[in-house]
C-alpha cells in the first residue's frame, strides 16, 4: 500500500469524485515504497501537479487527473482543450503538455544537486540518475471513447490511465505496468534513503529542518533561497511520518502527543502556514512560556504572516482580551495576579462581555502546561464554522501545572481517533538522549493512568550520535564558573556561534553570578529573566542565559548546566525537580556539559546515568 501525503481522510474529503477513486487506485495498487503527493506545491515556483508519484526502483512520474467526460470535449489539440460547461464553452491547457512541462521543471531542479547526477565517469555522465516521465489520468473515460473520438492520435496510448485501466478490480501489476510504460527512458534506479531526502529536500522546501525545532522557516523566501543558498552535503527534513501528519492536519480538533524534540513545534509553525494563506478571523498560538512565545512570534513575523497569526503565552492573551474589551485588570500582586486574571477572563466570556467565536483557528504548543479551566476557555474562542484546534503536549515535559488528572474530552477537546502519537526524538543525540531517559527513568515510571487519553511516552532516538554528556566537579563555585567561561570561548574557536550557545540554571541567584562572569570575560550575552524573556532573540551573537523553566520548547547545540548540585533543594518535590532538570537536558541537540561543586541525590544519579551509557553504548 502506498503512502500518501495528504493521507486518505484529508485528500478524500477535497477533492471531486475521479480525483477520490483515483487516489485510492494508487494507494490500493501500488507497493510500499511508492510515495504520493496529491496536490502538493512543489520547488520554489510551488507549480501544483495532481500528483507526483515516486518509486526508489522505478522513478517520478508527474500526473494531472482529469475528470472529464467524453461528451465534455468540444476540442483537443496539443496545446490546449475546449470544454462544454454549464457557463458555456471553456478553455484548458492540454493535460498531457501540463504535465511534462511539470516533470521537466522538476527533473531541472534535480538535476542542480551533484549527489542526485551519475558521476562523470559513467556512461550517463552528470545526467539526472532518476528516471522520470509524466501522464495523464482519465477517471471517467475508457480508452475505446478515445479512440471513437480520433484523440489517440493527440494523446498517446502509453501516457494514459483509463478509467477501464482503474478498476477496483484492476490487477495490481497490471495498474504499476501501466505508470511504468510512461518512461521514455528506463535504467536501473535504487535510490537510497538520504537521495529519497534529498530529492524531497528539492521539491517540498517547507519539509527542509534547519538547525533548530523550527526548521521549516529556515529561509523566508524560499524561491530566492533556491538560487542564493548552497546545497548542504547533508540535508534535513521531516521524515515521513512527521510530513504525512502537517500535511494532513485537517479541520476539527486535532492532538499530537510527542516525545521531547519529536517535532511538534515545527509541525505547528506548518500548521500556522497553511492557515494562514486563507482569508478569515485571525489564527491564535498559544503557549505557555514566555520565552517560546517570543521567539515564534519573532520567526513568524520573518514569514511575513504575523498579522494573521497571534502568537501570545497564555496569561498575555488573557491580559490582551480584558485591555481589548475596557475591562478591570486584577489589583493582586504575585502568584495571585496570575490566578485572577484567568477567572477575571473566564467570567467576562460567561458574561458575554468578551465574545466567544473570535479565531478561525487555535493552535495550542506544550499544551501539558494549560490547566483545565484554561483549556476551557480557549475551546470557546474557536469559531464553529471552522472549528479548527490543534493541540500539542508531552506530560513527561509538564514542569508547571500538577499531573493531568482530567481527560480532554472533558474540557471540550474532541479528538477522538484524531489524536496521533510521535515517539521518535530527533533534537538530541543518541548519548544525550540515551543519558536524559537513564537520569529520569521514575518520570517514566507508573505510566498506566486511567485518567490519560494516551501513556506517558519515552522518547525513541532517531540514531544520530555525538559527544558523550560530562559533569565536572570543581573545588567552588569561582572554578566552576571559570571552567564554563573555557567550555564557552572553546565552543567558540572550533566554530560554533555564541547563538547556539545556552547556560540553563535552577534559582535567579545563580544566574546573577554567571551573568556578572560573562559580562567580566566580555562575553555577549542575554538573561531572559522578566520582561528580557521576550526579547531572547532580538540582538543576535550572545550567548543565552535561561532558567530551566524558561528553555522549554528551545534548543541549543550546546547546552551548559552548572550548580548541579543545588538540585533537588530541600524544599521541592524530586520526582518534579527531576522531570525539570530532564527538561533541561533535552534542549542539547549536539552537546551537554554539566558540572557541580559538590555531590547531591541529582549528581550521583547523573554520574550513574553516564556511566550507564557509555558502557551500553560503548560497541556501537
Amino acid at each position: 500500500m502506498a503512502r500518501m501525503f495528504p493521507d486518505r481522510v484529508e485528500f478524500l474529503a477535497r477533492k471531486t469524485p475521479g480525483e477520490r477513486r483515483f487516489a485510492l487506485r494508487l494507494e490500493e495498487k501500488l507497493d510500499d515504497e511508492y510515495l504520493v503527493w496529491l496536490n502538493v506545491p512543489i520547488g520554489p515556483a510551488q507549480i501544483e501537479p495532481d500528483c507526483l508519484v515516486l518509486s526508489p526502483y522505478r522513478g517520478i512520474v508527474v500526473l494531472e487527473v482529469k475528470d472529464w467526460k467524453i461528451d465534455s470535449i468540444e476540442s483537443f489539440d496539443k496545446h490546449s482543450v475546449s470544454l462544454k460547461t454549464e457557463r458555456g464553452l471553456t478553455r484548458a491547457a492540454n493535460p498531457l503538455a501540463q504535465a511534462r512541462q511539470y516533470a521537466e521543471r522538476i527533473a531541472r531542479i534535480l538535476e542542480s544537486d551533484p549527489e542526485l547526477r551519475f558521476p562523470a565517469t559513467h556512461q550517463h555522465g552528470n545526467r539526472l540518475l532518476i528516471p522520470w516521465a509524466y501522464g495523464v489520468v482519465f477517471p471517467n473515460i475508457r480508452r475505446e471513447q478515445l479512440a471513437q473520438h480520433d484523440l489517440d492520435a493527440i494523446l498517446p496510448a502509453h501516457l494514459l490511465i483509463c478509467q477501464d485501466e482503474m478498476l477496483e478490480s484492476t490487477d495490481p501489476q497490471r495498474f504499476q505496468e501501466r505508470l511504468w510504460a510512461m518512461f521514455a527512458q528506463t535504467f536501473p534506479c535504487h535510490l537510497t534513503l538520504p537521495q529519497i531526502s534529498r530529492v524531497r529536500w528539492h521539491v517540498f522546501p517547507e519539509v527542509r529542518v534547519g538547525g533548530e525545532q523550527f526548521g521549516l522557516f529556515e529561509t523566508a523566501n524560499v524561491e530566492h533561497a533556491a538560487h542564493a543558498m548552497a546545497i548542504p552535503d547533508l540535508v534535513r527534513v521531516m521524515d515521513l511520518q512527521q510530513e504525512a501528519l502537517a500535511r494532513s492536519l485537517g479541520s476539527g480538533h486535532r492532538v499530537i502527543h510527542g516525545v521531547a524534540g519529536s517535532g511538534k513545534t515545527m509541525i505547528l509553525g506548518f500548521r500556522a502556514q497553511q492557515l494562514a494563506a486563507t482569508p478569515g478571523k485571525p489564527i491564535l498560538v498559544l503557549c505557555y512560556n514566555k520565552t517560546l512565545a517570543s521567539r515564534l512570534q519573532q520567526l513568524l513575523a520573518e514569514r511575513g504572516i504575523d498579522e494573521r497569526v497571534q502568537v501570545l503565552n497564555f496569561h498575555a492573551w488573557c491580559l490582551s482580551m480584558l485591555n481589548a474589551y475596557g475591562l478591570a485588570k486584577p489589583s493582586s500582586q504575585g502568584e495571585a495576579f496570575f490566578k485572577d486574571l484567568v477567572e477575571a477572563v473566564i467570567k467576562a466570556v460567561d458574561q458575554r462581555a468578551i465574545p466567544r467565536s473570535q479565531y478561525r483557528a487555535v493552535l495550542i504548543d506544550e499544551g501539558h502546561d494549560f490547566a483545565p479551566d484554561w483549556l476551557r476557555l480557549v475551546v470557546q474562542m474557536l469559531d464553529p464554522s471552522t472549528n479548527d484546534l490543534l493541540m500539542l503536549y508531552d506530560d513527561a515535559q509538564s514542569i508547571y501545572q500538577q499531573k493531568r488528572q482530567f481527560t480532554l474530552a472533558s474540557v471540550g477537546i474532541q479528538a477522538q481517533g484524531r489524536t496521533t502519537i510521535l515517539r521518535l526524538n530527533y533534537r538530541n543525540t543518541i548519548e544525550v538522549l540515551a543519558m536524559a531517559k537513564s537520569f529520569a527513568e521514575q518520570v517514566f515510571e507508573g505510566a498506566e493512568d486511567p485518567t490519560r487519553d494516551t501513556p506517558l511516552l519515552a522518547p525513541e532516538s532517531a540514531g544520530r550520535r555525538g559527544p558523550f554528556p560530562s559533569l565536572s566537579r570543581y573545588d567552588n563555585t569561582g572554578d566552576e564558573i571559570a571552567g564554563m567561561l573555557v567550555a564557552i570561548r572553546e565552543a567558540q574557536a572550533s566554530g560554533l556561534a555564541a547563538d547556539q550557545i545556552a547556560v540553563l540554571y535552577r534559582y535567579a541567584y545563580q544566574s546573577s553570578r554567571i551573568a556578572e562572569a560573562l559580562e567580566r570575560a566580555g562575553i555577549d550575552h542575554v538573561q531572559a529573566q522578566g520582561a528580557d524573556r521576550q526579547r531572547l532573540y532580538e540582538r543576535g551573537g550572545t550567548v543565552k542565559l535561561i532558567s530551566m523553566h524558561s528553555s522549554k520548547g528551545l534548543e541549543f547545540p550546546l547546552v551548559l548546566i552548572p550548580g548541579l548540585c543545588q538540585m533537588p533543594n530541600a524544599d521541592q518535590d524530586e520526582q518534579e525537580e527531576a522531570r525539570l532538570l530532564y527538561v533541561a537536558m533535552t534542549r542539547a541537540t549536539e552537546r551537554l556539559m554539566m558540572s557541580c561543586v559538590h555531590e547531591s541525590a541529582f549528581t550521583q544519579r547523573v554520574r550513574n546515568a553516564i556511566r550507564d551509557v557509555e558502557r551500553n553504548l560503548a560497541n556501537l
